[in-house]
């Protein structure tokens, strides 16, 4: 049988008053008295805040080419990955190469070597990389070390050694194209076979029709043999098509791809060629005096 108010005598409880009376408390209400504060829409909105579009491109233009001097490929790809991760709230971004380079209007190759670069440069951090794609951080331009102003006190300031640009052409004389076939000691970066003047020349990793600079990240010494079988194949593409030939083993194998990607991130830099009149030491004259 139902209940009813006629049923409950004066001063009871009645569980239809009691229902009533918990549904008229709001949560708001309930914070208020338990002294727990209600989350205000400026945080809400603080935690979802996007970066300013306008200042980061000022700062890709004025800082970040000039100092990293960026190319136009690379500057297609960070603008891409941006525009889709950190300008979206997003602090990684999972991609694949294929959709990156139809996104930048590019072809797959100068697209993967853009990549490379920018994670060399710190542009990009890597975080994954699989089958299904790159997981990468996208670091906005005043993120990236190399843009900020460093300030080098007196006394641990020190005379710079010589080193390398990353962009400097190898092709240009004949000291540097020397000091590439010194860096692989005389063997093939592809087939590993012993080399000779005779049979030893200079390949691009990334063919100069996909774009690919003179720099030494893509020059490598090999024998013409390896050289007229590459083509315009991608370097990974060729060492792999060697395995299959049986001219390379798994170990070999795997240890090419590791020299290639160090290759890439410009951590095989050739010896550089002596200076041709050094400095005097005190007391001695000069190697070629005038």
């Amino acid at each position: 049988m139902p209940f009813s108010y006629r049923r409950h005598p004066a001063g009871a409880f009645s569980p239809f008053l009691y229902r009533a009376f918990s549904v008229a408390k709001s949560p708001k209400s309930l914070k208020r008295q338990s002294g727990i504060p209600a989350l205000s829409t400026l945080d809400r909105t603080m935690k979802t805040k996007k970066p300013n579009a306008a200042q980061i491109w000022k700062q890709l233009e004025d800082l970040l080419v000039p100092r990293l001097r960026l190319s136009i490929t690379d500057r297609a790809v960070y603008s891409h990955l941006l525009r889709h991760s950190r300008l979206e709230g997003r602090a990684r971004l999972r991609f694949s190469i294929a959709w990156l380079a139809r996104g930048a209007r590019l072809s797959t190759n100068p697209a993967r070597w853009a990549v490379r670069r920018l994670i060399a440069h710190g542009v990009l951090r890597l975080v994954e990389r699989s089958k299904a794609g790159h997981v990468v951080e996208v670091r906005l331009p005043d993120e990236i070390r190399a843009t900020r102003h460093k300030t080098t006190r007196r006394r641990d300031a020190r005379p710079l050694p010589r080193c390398l640009d990353f962009e400097e052409d190898f092709l240009k004389n004949r000291a540097l194209r020397h000091a590439i076939h010194v860096r692989e000691r005389g063997r093939c970066f592809y087939c590993l076979r012993r080399l000779t003047p005779l049979i030893r020349c200079l390949d691009h990793v990334v063919p100069r029709v996909s774009f690919g600079s003179n720099s030494y990240r893509n020059l490598v010494s090999c024998c013409l043999q390896c050289n007229s079988q590459k083509r315009d194949r991608s370097a990974g593409d060729f060492l792999r098509w060697l395995y299959r030939e049986r001219r390379l083993t798994d170990a070999e194998l795997t240890a090419r791809l590791r020299a290639l990607d160090a290759l890439a991130s410009g951590k095989l830099p050739p010896p550089l060629p002596a200076l041709a009149n050094p400095l005097p030491r005190k007391g001695r004259p000069p190697l070629h005096p005038l």
